[in-house]
């Protein structure tokens, strides 16, 4: 068994509360889920008003089709363009 797990750190900036970084990090989380049907939480900077870190987390047989997978998700938060990427990080644990 195979897990990949993306990390994704945002710049939120203009941003000037937590109601405005739930929104896009709803937005992001659901455009992953849907999109690319992986498991989806914020992890980290919970009360910081312009930073968001997201986890994304897939399984499967195949450590090549998971490591794909995750870069196809790092490519489209990038082009949705609701945050600045500042750091992304995939990390592949063999079970």
């Amino acid at each position: 068994m195979v897990v990949g797990v993306l990390t994704l750190q945002f710049a939120l900036h203009g941003n000037d509360s937590l109601k405005g970084k739930r929104r896009v990090a709803q937005s992001l989380k659901q455009k992953l889920r849907n999109k690319f049907n992986v498991a989806v939480a914020e992890v980290a900077m919970q009360e910081s008003w312009d930073t968001l870190v997201l986890a994304a987390v897939a399984v499967s047989g195949d450590a090549t089709h998971v490591r794909g997978l995750l870069q196809k998700a790092v490519n489209m938060v990038e082009a949705a363009a609701l945050a600045e990427l500042v750091y992304d990080d995939i990390e592949i644990l063999t079970l």
